[in-house]
């Protein structure tokens, strides 16, 4: 069996942290999955709708 590159102590504290940072936690998840879409599987129709939503109904394009 393999184990862990991580210690037992730091996963801890990292489910503590994303316990008590619930909102981050999703912000910095769903950013991820996000970004590994566009990597990877996105296509340029997929791009630009992306934009398109984004310019439409994102509060912070305009910043």
């Amino acid at each position: 069996m393999t184990e862990n590159k991580t210690s037992k102590a730091q996963i801890k504290a990292n489910r503590r942290w994303e316990k008590n940072n619930p909102e981050r936690a999703k912000y910095i998840r769903n950013r991820s999955v996000a970004r590994t879409f566009v990597r990877h599987w996105a296509n340029e129709e997929d791009i630009e709708e992306l934009l398109e939503i984004y310019k439409k109904e994102n509060p912070n394009a305009g910043i």
